[in-house]
């Protein structure tokens, strides 16, 4: 039972994967686990690295972006130039309380690019206040959850009956 936890609980912690990967496995692979366990695991490892983002991810950046690595310097300025830029125009589009309500949509909506690493990300580079960013991050990850679980629950008793 251990190991089958720590796999939702770890894939749902892996950046662009979150628990719009990890519901869909433990589903699929019929862990033997409860679906609201699932969720619940999912959902607190999607939630688990989000201040450690919150609060690095624009000092590595930074960091990064006086970084003698070229490489990899180039990829920092290029991150916070464009995190800078995308989060202006959302800030002019969407106001203070706006731009709260967009990071949760950004967050519930599971598609491809979206979740909860990428928008705390930008909520990091925009340097949103803190506590606003994590309550929407919460839900929308706590959105997405129950979407994936929908879906998934959907998907494999249409591909495998039951």
């Amino acid at each position: 039972m251990f190991w089958k936890v720590l796999i939702v609980l770890l894939i749902s912690m892996v950046p662009l994967i979150e628990l719009r990967g990890a519901i869909p496995v433990a589903v699929g692979m019929d862990l033997g686990l409860p679906e609201w366990a699932v969720l619940i695991i999912a959902i607190i490892g999607n939630i688990i690295p989000v201040p450690l983002i919150y609060f690095f991810a624009r000092k590595v950046l930074e960091w990064g972006s006086k970084c003698k690595w070229k490489t990899f310097k180039k990829f920092c300025v290029f991150c916070l130039k464009k995190g800078e830029k995308g989060g202006q125009k959302l800030l002019k589009k969407t106001g203070k309380f706006g731009t709260y309500f967009a990071l949760f949509l950004f967050v519930a909506i599971p598609i491809p690019g979206t979740g909860a690493w990428t928008g705390t990300l930008a909520a990091s580079i925009l340097k949103l206040d803190f506590k606003k960013t994590m309550i929407a991050i919460i839900a929308g990850v706590l959105v997405a959850g129950f979407i994936m679980l929908a879906i998934s629950l959907g998907l494999f008793k249409v591909l495998f009956g039951g």
